[in-house]
């Protein structure tokens, strides 16, 4: 009989969130589910908190069981099966904290990203000079050794703009942003510069929001939305004091992508917002 996994990936954990939203859908108690689908109750359960894997066949017929017949969502439910893979980032587990870590794992399986800061540069538009600064401020104090762990998660995970077939990748960034002095002149400068060659890039698009665009409803904290491979796989990431907090409710999916519409409409666009940032660039 295999073993609980005490540490579940991010991908696990929303497979099992997803099926246990697939069972109280079709009205169904653990133990009812578990009669139908030939498994005790408490392995129900340990599916659904991710600590047991299960096959895509599996899930076909738990799908099957509930009554889904939402296709693309159930070919979706299968690609989040199987035996855990070791992504780059479990290089990492000792060091970082799992909530970093998890970010980083639906990071690296979005299909496209989109994301609005406003008093931070988005962390895949970093420089690493930029990220030792910004790290160089955290409460409690970092070590030097713990940031440059830190600066180099950062870095890697930005590898995922440079792939062969990247995922689309929208910011949306608020002018005290770009005018967050983190770093001497030249770190920030060289910060603003990096976002000008990265808004080159095919697949990232930089718009910024000026001060004088006036005001918009945000929390004023950092949201970056992970499209999954349906809108149902949608997570959305929002910087807290405690760290990432990954959240996939439906009704918040919702609401996070109208507070990201409202600030697209409230940004330049992009050739506007190149040219902005260029221009704090020289008044530096």
């Amino acid at each position: 009989m295999p073993q609980p996994s005490p540490l579940p990936s991010a991908r696990r954990r929303r497979l099992g969130v997803e099926l246990r939203r697939l069972r109280e859908r079709a009205d169904l108690t653990a133990t009812q589910a578990a009669a139908l689908v030939g498994a005790t109750q408490s392995r129900v359960s340990n599916i659904e908190a991710g600590r047991y894997g299960v096959s895509a066949d599996r899930v076909r017929t738990i799908a099957r069981h509930y009554d889904c017949t939402d296709e693309p969502l159930i070919d979706a439910l299968t690609t989040l099966t199987g035996e855990r893979r070791r992504g780059w980032w479990e290089e990492y587990r000792d060091i970082l904290s799992p909530r970093m870590l998890d970010l980083t794992e639906v990071e690296h399986h979005a299909t496209a990203l989109r994301v609005a800061h406003i008093i931070n540069i988005p962390g895949l538009l970093q420089t690493a000079d930029h990220a030792r600064a910004l790290f160089g401020h955290t409460v409690p104090p970092l070590k030097p050794h713990e940031i440059e762990h830190r600066v180099s998660h950062r870095i890697k995970r930005q590898e995922i703009l440079h792939r062969e077939q990247p995922p689309p990748y929208t910011a949306i960034i608020h002018e005290a942003a770009l005018r967050m002095r983190f770093g001497d002149r030249v770190t920030v400068r060289g910060q603003l510069h990096h976002l000008n060659e990265l808004s080159e890039l095919d697949d990232v698009t930089i718009t910024v929001i000026p001060f004088a665009g006036g005001p918009f409803h945000t929390s004023g904290q950092g949201i970056d939305y992970f499209h999954g491979q349906v809108h149902q796989l949608d997570t959305v990431q929002l910087d807290t004091d405690h760290g990432a907090e990954l959240i996939d409710a439906p009704a918040q999916l919702e609401r996070y992508q109208r507070i990201l519409d409202r600030a697209g409409q409230a940004a330049l666009t992009p050739a506007k917002s190149r040219d902005y940032i260029t221009r704090l660039a020289k008044d530096l």
